[in-house]
């Protein structure tokens, strides 16, 4: 059998595992009724839980889904989709449950498979699919995370693997479907004025800040498993790294972008104890599902060296938080001054040097800053920013696009198993090995210390709101 001859074919079935969980609810319902609207999603959806629901159940949590995440505005689109919707209740370590599944896509040959359900629950589910032959020709999409640590995400990658063709394995970090993280590539790749600049020559440092103004929520019991570092550092800010710093890829492909991005995880300096502040809002250990004395982070900040050609000895800042002071993702490449001061207000004494900055939320923008001289004889000048505004009404959401790219067998927006593996490297050597968090108030930045990591470069850039105070 040729494992990669389906590689474009569209799949004719996609099964959403977990199909009454949370995920689905939130985020996959109303992506596939928006997918419906624009006409292509036109294939069976049989959704498969271990819920002891009815069809009818099914569709009425389809609906609700949709309804909360904005209005039935296509009756028609809703009444199609939930047309295609078919449901299979069982087990999933009972076989007996996949043979049902394989019986309900009836003649459909290139399914599908979505795995909306805990991580604990990957590697039975896809042993099952083997096991019944649902996977010949398939695919199969997981969400992140990706294992707990480097030997975890080996041995779920080998599992996969048993099963599916690498290209057959969509690993979904919805991060990457978001328009404003593709502006990053696109931005970088399709102006020419950029590439003489971006390097060790004049880039003096790299800040990534992802900021929320809200705690875990009911998410309490998960956020003790995993805590910030591996929520989201060691994959959405991992990820922005990767296309900041990345070489040109070679060709136009996936594939080629793809081989580029695991080349900077691969040349990440693993982590140490000193490049990481762990901090903890004060209130959490509060949270229901929170262990009394927990020392879990719910903010991060590191600081990251790329021991390759062209990042060597820049470094790179990163930080994420809940409770902190806004909801925000921006990135902020600081320039070296320039070599000569001839002119005495230039120095970045004066503030920041000049700098590009990217937006990503809660709007998508890019900022260059530069500095323009005063009217008046003398030499004295500030810095503007030219600001370029990307906001389309209308985009995709993220889920809507890696969901059709995935049925489509469009891989550019999912994670390769090499590069899954090379990120979890670079963080394996802190997970269990950190200093203690520090505590910081809920609407503040994060812990003092923190300050201190990025000292040598200044100090930490706080992402603005429009409107909000400088």
């Amino acid at each position: 059998m040729d494992h990669n001859s389906n590689r474009t074919t569209p799949a004719d079935a996609l099964v959403v595992f977990g199909v009454t969980g949370d995920l689905a609810h939130k985020m996959i319902f109303p992506a596939l009724y928006a997918m419906v609207k624009r006409g292509i999603l036109n294939v069976p959806v049989v959704g498969v839980a271990s819920s002891k629901w009815s069809l009818a159940q099914v569709r009425e949590k389809a609906t609700d889904s949709i309804k909360q995440a904005g209005k039935i505005d296509d009756r028609n689109a809703l009444d199609h989709l939930l047309s295609q919707l078919q449901y299979v209740g069982g087990d999933y370590n009972d076989l007996g449950t996949f043979k049902a599944l394989k019986q309900t896509l009836g003649d459909a040959r290139y399914p599908a498979h979505y795995l909306a359900i805990p991580p604990s629950l990957f590697a039975t589910v896809i042993k099952g699919l083997g096991a019944a032959g649902l996977a010949d020709q398939a695919r199969v999409i997981v969400e992140k995370p990706f294992g707990r640590d480097l030997a975890s995400a080996r041995e779920l990658n080998r599992i996969a693997l048993s099963v599916f063709a690498e290209d057959s394995i969509f690993r979904i970090d919805h991060y990457l479907g978001k328009e404003a993280i593709m502006n990053i590539l696109y931005f970088r790749f399709a102006n020419s004025f950029l590439e003489p600049i971006w390097n060790r020559n004049c880039v003096a440092s790299v800040q990534i800040t992802l900021a929320e103004d809200f705690g875990v929520k009911s998410r309490g019991a998960f956020y003790e498993s995993a805590g910030c570092l591996r929520d989201v550092i060691q994959n959405h800010l991992f990820q922005i790294v990767a296309l900041l710093a990345m070489e040109p890829p070679a060709y136009q492909g996936f594939g080629a972008v793809h081989s580029e991005k695991a080349k900077v995880f691969q040349a990440m300096r693993p982590l140490q104890q000193d490049d990481l502040v762990r901090g903890q809002y004060a209130g959490y250990r509060k949270e229901p599902g929170v262990a009394k004395g927990s020392d879990v982070e719910t903010f991060c900040a590191l600081r990251l060296f790329i021991d390759s050609w062209r990042w060597a000895g820049v470094p790179w800042y990163l930080r994420s938080g809940k409770c902190l002071a806004t909801t925000a993702a921006e990135v902020l490449v600081e320039l070296k001054p320039p070599p000569q001061r001839l002119f005495d207000d230039s120095a970045p004494v004066a503030g920041r040097a000049n700098y590009l900055r990217f937006q990503l939320s809660p709007n998508s923008a890019v900022a260059l800053a530069a500095r323009v001289k005063r009217a008046g004889k003398e030499f004295v000048g500030d810095q503007r920013e030219l600001y370029l505004l990307d906001e389309q009404p209308g985009e995709e959401t993220p889920y809507e696009r890696l969901l059709t790219d995935a049925m489509a067998g469009d891989g550019a927006l999912f994670t390769r198993e090499d590069a899954v593996e090379a990120a979890w490297a670079v963080v394996d050597p802190v997970l269990g090995t950190h200093h203690k968090a520090y505590s910081y108030k809920p609407g503040s930045w994060g812990p003092k210390q923190a300050d201190a990591l990025i000292a040598a470069h200044g100090n930490w850039h706080n992402p603005q709101l429009p409107g909000a105070a400088e």
